[in-house]
């Protein structure tokens, strides 16, 4: 029963600092998405290269990750299925202590060009 009061406790302190609700940073809440070819993979982490600007990223892997598909969106893979040289699409985010980490891995029968 005390959440209401929390909250309207919080958005009166909000507005005493001069920041609305309304208005929090959009950007913490949107995911980034990186495109390339597998490098490593293990079970905790993962590297990409965009082979179109040498451009790697690293992205961390939370324990039982599962949310990897076909880019179709009507297959889901194991982790086993990724290799090194396997185009694939991350969608992630680095809300967790600043660490970017992926949210989701999609397999792609190719790189788009750009």
């Amino acid at each position: 029963m005390r959440r209401p009061a929390f909250i309207a406790a919080l958005a009166g302190a909000a507005l005493a600092v001069g920041m609305s609700l309304a208005t929090a940073p959009a950007s913490a809440m949107t995911n980034s998405t990186f495109y390339g070819r597998i490098d490593h993979v293990s079970s905790d982490n993962i590297k990409v290269t965009d082979p179109r600007n040498g451009q790697s990223l690293s992205f961390l892997l939370v324990p039982k990750f599962k949310q990897i598909f076909s880019d179709d969106g009507k297959t889901t893979y194991q982790m086993s299925f990724l290799r090194p040289g396997t185009p694939v699409e991350v969608l992630y985010d680095q809300k967790a202590l600043g660490a970017r980490h992926a949210d989701k891995i999609i397999v792609l029968k190719r790189l788009p060009s750009k």
